[in-house]
């Protein structure tokens, strides 16, 4: 298992860094690898446009994946797909890759079988501009068989960790007045998303 997952993960490094992103589509006949490219603004580059690129891997269907969080992150964008059959990847089932551009940071994903699962060991702060930002994102990702959690942190539907934190939340426990932080703190434990009017 472990040679199968060193190799995955080579593949799909070499796959994103050796990436042409002036073609916006390609189809190789020789092999069943199939690209799709949706980011030609920058010619004759490479994908990588980030020191740190958070690395998401899943079960099945990188592309669904993608679709999903770019269907709640309005402003996201496809940048990359590519499919490797059994052969080319080492793996029975093939292997899914694809990376979006969400919030303006770059994830990859990798479909890969169910190896690994997520945990909340590792989440992903939303910082919202206000109520009716937070409320947005707390119910688009805890929909469909995503789970709500205590403290303004939420699941979305495949697994993956979220805390969705408006900014006016940071004011509210960093204040100099210690009633303030402390009944937004102490309000805090009480909720689950996070009501900035029962925090003040």
């Amino acid at each position: 298992m472990n040679k199968l997952i060193l190799l995955t993960a080579i593949v799909f490094t070499f796959t994103i860094s050796c990436s042409n992103s002036n073609r916006t589509k390609n189809t190789n006949n020789a092999s069943n690898q199939t690209v799709v490219k949706m980011d030609s603004t920058k010619p004759n580059t490479n994908l990588i446009t980030q020191k740190i690129t958070p690395y998401l891997w899943v079960e099945k269907d990188a592309k669904a994946v993608a679709d999903y969080y770019l269907s709640i992150f309005k402003d996201g964008k496809l940048k990359d797909f590519r499919k490797f059959d059994t052969d080319e990847s080492g793996n029975n089932a093939g292997i899914e890759t694809a990376v979006i551009e969400i919030a303006g940071m770059e994830f990859s994903i990798l479909a890969a079988g169910p190896l690994f699962k997520f945990n909340e060991a590792v989440s992903f702060v939303i910082n919202t501009k206000d109520q009716a930002e937070t409320d947005y994102y707390w119910e688009a990702l805890t929909a469909n068989g995503g789970e709500e959690g205590s403290c303004g942190w939420c699941k979305d539907k495949y697994g993956l960790s979220w805390q969705v934190v408006p900014i006016e939340y940071y004011e509210l426990i960093h204040s100099n007045n210690p009633k303030v932080r402390e009944k937004a703190m102490k309000n805090t434990l009480k909720q689950k998303k996070l009501i900035l009017s029962e925090l003040k």
